[in-house]
C-alpha cells in the first residue's frame, strides 16, 4: 500500500490539526513540505493538484483533498478502525463540527482569543469537545490554541478546563510530534518576525 502524500508545513495549525489525526489513527503519511515562503506552493506541479494554492493538500493515490478539515473526514472515514474520531451519530458529528470555529480566531486580536478561550471553556463540559470522547474537532482546536498560547497564555484559574483538556491532549504519545513542535516553532518565527518590525 502507497502511503497518502501530505504536502504541508509543520508550523500551519490546519496542517498540524491533519498530522494529529493521521498519528490518531496510526497512518502513516508520506510528509512533503511546501515551504510558501520559498514559493513552493505557486510552482506549476502544485497548482495543478490545487489550483487554490493552499495547504495543508492530500494526495491518497490520485483522491486530491486541498482543506484540512475535508482531510481530516477524509482520513477519519476512510482509515479509522471504528467511528470513534469522526462519528457516525450526526447529532454527535455536528457538536464536533461546531467546535472548528476555534481555528476562525484571528490572534492578533488578544480580546477576541480571550472571548474564544471563554467559549472553548463553556463547551468543555466533559473531557473533549464533542463529549467523552477524542475526535478530529480536538484536533482542530488544539492546533490553533497551541499556536495562541504563546501570545495570549491561558490562565489556568480563569480556564481550568481548557488546562486540563490541553494537559489530556498534551499525553497523547504523538502529540509533540504532530502538533507541539510546530506551535513552538511558529511562536519562534513569528517573535522573530515581531522584533525586526520593532
Amino acid at each position: 500500500m502507497v502511503n497518502p502524500i501530505l504536502y504541508f508545513l509543520h508550523m500551519s495549525p490546519p496542517c498540524r490539526a491533519v498530522e494529529l489525526t493521521a498519528k490518531a489513527l496510526g497512518l502513516h503519511l508520506d510528509l512533503r513540505v511546501i515551504n510558501l515562503m520559498a514559493g513552493d506552493h505557486l510552482k506549476s506541479e502544485y497548482l495543478k493538484m490545487n489550483p487554490r494554492h493552499t495547504i495543508p493538500l492530500l494526495d491518497d493515490n490520485g483522491t486530491i483533498i486541498p482543506e484540512s478539515h475535508a482531510i481530516m473526514i477524509y482520513l477519519a472515514s476512510k482509515y479509522g478502525k471504528d467511528d470513534s474520531l469522526y462519528p457516525k451519530d450526526l447529532a454527535k458529528q455536528s457538536k464536533g463540527k461546531s467546535q472548528r470555529c476555534c481555528r476562525e480566531i484571528p490572534p492578533a486580536k488578544a480580546e477576541e482569543v480571550r472571548k474564544a478561550y471563554q467559549l472553548l471553556e463553556d463547551t468543555l463540559v466533559e473531557d473533549y469537545v464533542a463529549g467523552s470522547s477524542l475526535t478530529i474537532g480536538d484536533f482542530s482546536c488544539i492546533s490553533s490554541v497551541s499556536s495562541v498560547m504563546g501570545f495570549i497564555p491561558i490562565d489556568r484559574t480563569k480556564f481550568p478546563r481548557i488546562h486540563g483538556w490541553i494537559t489530556r491532549l498534551k499525553e497523547l504519545p504523538y502529540y509533540e510530534e504532530a502538533n507541539g513542535s510546530g506551535a513552538t516553532q511558529l511562536t519562534t518565527e513569528l517573535l522573530k518576525l515581531i522584533e525586526k518590525r520593532n
